[in-house]
């Protein structure tokens, strides 16, 4: 199998676990040997901090990957408004552009193997106009891995992902689910209809509660598939 040097987490929807995700996924390809570092092109909701705008998803992926990788390559558009990324980048002033976003990547993969490269909200989240977050995926040939958010509704929104990211060209690698919410009635069985339906298998599902040091133990599949 050829290994598998950059990867795209997208998700079902906002606040169902990307970051949670991506997190375990680079502990999990760490600890297998790969020098795996997380990505974020483009973060909204972002803090003043004394060292400037800071994100919470952004910092976990640079705290979950090598040392000594600096901030704003992991997070080169950081943008303040808890927004989808174009209304936010439009209060701040700021243009987003696939060329800049390109160059940070490449910078990142030139010393790091796999970019593990989160996405913004959803599959179609606008980044600007005419520039949607399923961009980076088809512009730097990115694999996809969808992450499944394990709530009421999370087989729609699935299946609809899938379609979306094959409608757009792209290579759906496989899905994680993620038990987002601990009180889902059935999970087994919305498991086994996400499994049967979607068009990739199934490479780990993520407890609750469990921190992603601690879940990576669940996505021995993910880096198999990574190679």
């Amino acid at each position: 199998m050829t290994r598998l040097d950059r990867v795209f987490i997208a998700g079902t929807d906002t606040g169902i676990g990307k970051t949670h995700a991506s997190c375990a996924l680079l502990h999990a390809l760490r600890g297998a040997g790969h020098d795996a570092v997380g990505m974020k092109p483009v973060a909204s909701g972002c803090e003043e901090t004394p060292e400037g705008l800071r994100n919470e998803d952004a910092l976990a992926l640079q705290a979950a990957g090598p040392a000594g990788v600096a901030y704003a390559a992991i997070n080169p558009v950081s943008l303040r408004a808890p927004l989808s990324p174009h209304l936010a980048a439009a209060r701040d002033g700021v243009t987003v552009a696939l060329p800049p976003l390109t160059e940070a990547f490449e910078r990142l993969r030139a010393h790091h193997a796999p970019v593990v490269v989160e996405g913004v909200g959803g599959w179609l989240v606008p980044l600007a106009p005419g520039l949607m977050a399923s961009a980076l995926a088809q512009a730097w040939e990115l694999p996809v891995i969808l992450v499944v958010g394990l709530r009421l509704g999370c087989l729609n929104h699935a299946l609809l992902s899938a379609r979306a990211i094959a409608a757009d060209g792209c290579r759906l690698l496989g899905w994680i689910g993620n038990r987002i919410d601990p009180a889902m009635a059935a999970v087994e069985e919305n498991l086994a209809t996400v499994r049967e339906l979607l068009p990739a298998p199934c490479l780990g599902v993520l407890p609750h509660g469990e921190p992603p040091q601690h879940a990576a133990r669940h996505l021995g599949a993910a880096v198999e598939a990574l190679g």
